[in-house]
């Protein structure tokens, strides 16, 4: 079980390689929980400060999309793979607690993508990131995509030596999301409203939303998508385009 979120982070399965995570500490109360918080976070981010170094070494900017599931991840990650392979190299780490269906669907967009399947676990950490770098070895210069577990929880307190969290919220989904998982929206750059096509058909008040992320995170920058429709999607290559200047 992973002692800071207290999720089953049993084992994990990259692309046909096995993971096994053991977890032998016995809990004797918050003090030791918080030392094994600690530990565990401090191990995270030397492995995250390493694939830090290796992607800046090769010049790739490293993205890491966080959601909730059903926020539609994947399908602007496929939209935005479909310009942006034109103009740079791009590749996925795709990460889900089963199954390589998304993997699957970014393959077919037309980039390499590598698959880290959770099994009980409710995040990727930076030690699996850096062996689906192993496997993926990305092209320098190019945009690597890490979608992250389907969790608005979890992935907040784990660097995965991206340059930038990317918070992706539907209006499908509640207006008052940043209020009630702060530490995402604190980590997050950027937040981005996805499905605003919906906007007529359901009850979502966008400047709510707005100001609810301001309030936990000043400086966050919002944009407004719909990649069915492509309604704001230069305005997120944009963004992209100045983040790897």
């Amino acid at each position: 079980m992973c002692s800071v979120c207290g999720c089953g982070q049993g084992e994990t399965r990259i692309e046909g390689h096995h993971h096994h995570h053991h977890d032998d500490h016995h809990d004797h109360g918050p003090t030791r929980l918080v030392e094994i918080e600690q530990d565990i976070l401090s191990k995270n981010d030397g492995y995250a400060a390493t694939n830090r170094q290796r992607l800046a070494a090769l010049d790739t900017l490293a993205l890491n999309l966080v959601s909730s599931p059903g926020a539609g991840k994947t399908t602007l990650l496929t939209a935005t793979l479909a310009r942006l392979k034109e103009a740079r190299p791009v590749a996925v780490i795709e990460g889900d607690q089963a199954t390589d269906n998304d993997a699957d669907r970014i393959r077919r967009a037309g980039a390499p993508a590598v698959q880290i399947n959770t099994g009980r676990g409710c995040h990727l950490d930076a030690h699996m990131v850096g062996h689906a770098l192993d496997e993926l070895a990305p092209v320098p210069g190019g945009v690597l995509f890490i979608e992250n577990v389907g969790n608005l929880v979890c992935p907040a307190a784990f660097d995965l030596g991206e340059a930038h969290k990317v918070a992706i919220l539907s209006v499908a989904e509640g207006d008052d999301k940043p209020i009630k998982y702060p530490d995402m929206f604190a980590a997050a750059d950027l937040m981005v409203l996805s499905k605003i096509d919906l906007l007529p058909h359901v009850d979502f008040d966008v400047a709510a939303c707005v100001g609810h992320a301001r309030a936990v995170n000043p400086a966050i920058e919002v944009l407004q998508v719909s990649a069915k429709t492509g309604a704001g999607m230069d305005d997120w290559f944009d963004w992209i385009a100045r983040c790897t200047n």
